[in-house]
């Protein structure tokens, strides 16, 4: 069905870019990303996260956004073959 990889936000590398495929959550954390403008066929591009399970920075249309680990973790992104590693 996918032809590219699918892995979670939390996995990706920085400078990566992909596009939301689902979100692993209740309506509490679909809302509050929709909020953010990540929902299902948005195109994200990870920018940078901190060691140890800290916040990630992404891009989302033109703007910069942060979600926390445990988000990032629950956010099934494809990433784009142009931008694949391996």
């Amino acid at each position: 069905m996918y032809q590219n990889k699918l892995v979670t936000l939390a996995e990706m590398k920085a400078g990566q870019t992909g596009v939301v495929v689902e979100v692993l959550g209740g309506r509490g954390l679909i809302r509050r990303l929709d909020a953010l403008n990540i929902r299902p066929g948005k195109k994200v591009t990870k920018l940078s996260s901190t060691l140890f399970r800290g916040p990630i920075m992404l891009r989302v249309n033109n703007s910069q956004v942060a979600v926390g680990f445990g988000m990032a973790r629950k956010i099934i992104v494809e990433i784009e073959k142009s931008s694949a590693t391996g």
